[in-house]
Parts: structure tokens; sequence; C-alpha cells
């Protein structure tokens, strides 16, 4: 009778006894923990030098040299206007000058003469032969001579300016490539009338010259993370274009000041470059682009999942005894994935990283939710 008593109460207590609850573990190991810190939107993949040209002036497009996606050289043509009044100016000038060359010729050629008179005159007053009057009637011939020399001379230099004003005018229907580079966009046909950019008014550039052998991720990064980036730094550099790919890189510069794009999101716009730019293929202006600065590293240190913190720096250890119990930790460096332990767990040890599920607290007894096999590498 005692035994069918007992063997009721072990069925009533393993009924009623509290059911464990699945959790999943992760074993503490020794790994890398990095500090990093990202970009707040999305960064943009940039050129070293880039130029929106316009003419200075506006007029009917005469000449397109290059169509979109021509690659030019530095000094090339790209676009010219209908300028032959310009050029026509220009050669007027051109023959003034030519007019004013033969003049001084002419003039000097007449004052050098004089000038030989009044010295002949001169050695003949000196030896009693002509008057005096006649010698100074010689010498002033020979000065007047040479001042038309001379106003032959400014006449010369006047004109030479009227040809370099001309061709600055032409200058300013004509378009060359200030650098080597890439064609992005052009707006406006051969015939259509060209209008360049007033100040303060946004109009569209007649060329838009891209160097992209040259290329940078401009990132905007939040105000309170800047202090702590500097140019050097290294940093990992992901495109939208290339999923589930980083790429080693640089800080280059830090901007100097901060952007208030919207009055709520204040940023500091930092540049990277790519330690291998050919590494990614080749990349497009405009690509969107992450850059995640590192701010330090540790090799071989402890560590357990970030997931697996709760407030206060505390973890839920798998005990042997199959229930949980509950540890504080001392931590160091930590990201979004793992967090640096400096007291408090060993290598071996396993933590609960499934804390958002009902049940699982400190005492509470645990199953081991199996996982599914990781594919094969």
């Amino acid at each position: 009778m005692l035994l069918v008593s007992l063997l009721i109460a072990a069925g009533v207590w393993w009924a009623s006894r509290p059911k464990p609850v699945a959790v999943v573990l992760k074993e503490i190991e020794r790994g890398l923990v990095e500090s990093t810190i990202a970009n707040t939107r999305a960064g943009t993949v940039e050129a070293c030098q880039r130029t929106r040209l316009s003419t200075i002036t506006g007029g009917r497009i005469e000449v397109l040299a290059v169509k979109e996606g021509d690659r030019v050289s530095k000094g090339q043509l790209l676009m010219k206007l209908w300028n032959d009044d310009q050029q026509a100016q220009s050669a007027l000038a051109i023959a003034q000058a030519t007019t004013a060359r033969h003049h001084i010729s002419e003039a000097c050629a007449v004052a050098a003469n004089a000038e030989r008179e009044a010295e002949r005159q001169s050695a003949l007053r000196a030896k009693g032969f002509v008057s005096t009057a006649r010698e100074d009637s010689a010498r002033s011939e020979a000065i007047a001579r040479r001042a038309g020399c001379e106003a032959a001379r400014a006449d010369l230099a006047q004109a030479e300016a009227k040809v370099r004003l001309t061709r600055v005018e032409q200058g300013r229907t004509v378009l060359y490539a200030p650098f080597a580079g890439t064609i992005a966009k052009i707006v406006g046909e051969v015939g259509e009338y060209s209008t360049p950019s007033p100040p303060g008014v946004p109009t569209p550039p007649a060329i838009d010259l891209i160097d992209d052998s040259c290329l940078y991720v401009k990132a905007p990064m939040d105000e309170v993370d800047a202090p702590r980036i500097s140019a050097g730094q290294p940093v990992r550099i992901s495109l939208d274009a290339l999923p589930r790919q980083s790429f080693p890189g640089r800080v280059r510069r830090v901007a100097p000041y901060v952007s208030a794009v919207e009055k709520q999101a204040r940023t500091v716009d930092i540049e990277a470059t790519l330690d291998d730019p050919s590494a990614p293929g080749r990349l497009l202006v405009g690509y969107s682009a992450d850059v995640e600065v590192i701010l330090a590293v540790r090799e071989q240190t402890v560590r357990v999942p970030t997931p697996a913190l709760l407030e206060g720096g505390r973890v839920l250890v798998a005990g042997a005894d199959g229930s949980l119990e509950e540890r504080r930790v001392k931590t160091g460096l930590a990201n979004w994935e793992y967090t640096e332990v400096l007291e408090g767990l060993t290598t071996g040890e396993r933590v609960v990283t499934s804390l958002e599920r009902a049940g699982v607290k400190a005492g509470a007894h645990y199953s081991v939710e199996s996982q599914p096999a990781a594919a094969g590498k």
C-alpha cells in the first residue's frame, strides 16, 4: 500500500513539475571583437574630380565634339557656340595689328633719318657752314619724327591688346576639358540655345565631366561619433550593388563642420578610399555605399554574442543541473555581433541567446533547442 502511494505521489509530481524552456545556447569562445561605428544614412561613391561645365556666355550650339560616355583628354574641345561675329572682330583686330606694325617700320625709319640729319646739321653748325636756326629746325624735326615712331608703337600695343580681347570673347563661347575624364551627361543638341547658369539659379550644366580614375566614398556620420574619427583609420566599405561583400579602406578626410540637412539629424561627412581600388571591379559614380569605421580591435579575446547580454551586463548561463544561472560580467569592446568579456565567463561555458522567449529567466529549467546544420562552405 505504501509503495502504491509513493508511485502515485511521484506521478503527481512528474505531471505537475515545471516544463523546461527550450533555449538556444552559444558556447563561449575566443575570437575577434571590434569596436565600430557606421554611417547614419547611405553614403555615395564620388569622383575625386567632377566638374559641371557651362559656357560663360549664352548662344546657339554650333559644335558638339563629344557624346555621353566618351573619354576625353585634358584640353580637348568639348563644345562650341556660334561666334562668327567674334571671329570677324578678331580678324579685324589682327589686320589692324598688322597695319600698326607697318606704320612702326615707316615712322621709325623716318625718325632715324631725321636724327641723322640733325646730327649732320649740328656738325655743319660747329664749322660755321649753317646757321643756328637751321640746326634747331633739324633737331626739332628729329624729335617730332621720334615721337611719331613711339606713337606708332603705342598703336601696335593697342591693336595687340584688342586681338587678345577678341580671343577672350571667343573663349566665352567654347568649352575645353579641364582634366582627362568621362563625359557623364550633355544638356543640349547642335542648333539649340545653351544658357549659362546665373548666380543663384540652378540651371543644368551643358556638360558634366567626371574623372572616374579616382573614386572615394562620402558618408554621413552622427555628430556624436565625429570626435572618434580621424584620417587614416581603417574602414570597411560595402556597396548595395555588390551585396554580401565588403572591402577594406581608410578614412581620407573628416569634414571640419556639421551638416544640418534635417533639424533632428546633424551629421559630419567623412571620405573613405579603398585600399585596392580594383577589388570591387568597375564602380559607377553615384553608387550607394556604407562605411564602417573600425575604432579598435581585440584578437583572440574571450567574447560573448551581443544578443546574449541583458541590461546591466548580465547573462544567463546554462548550469550543469539543467537550470539557468544569472551572472554579471565585465565587458570591453563591443559591436552588434560580439562583445568582449573581461571578467565573469570562461571559454567552454554556454550562454542563452534566445532571451526574448517566454519563461527564459534565472532559475528556469531548460532544454537545448537543436540548431539546423550550417551550410557547407
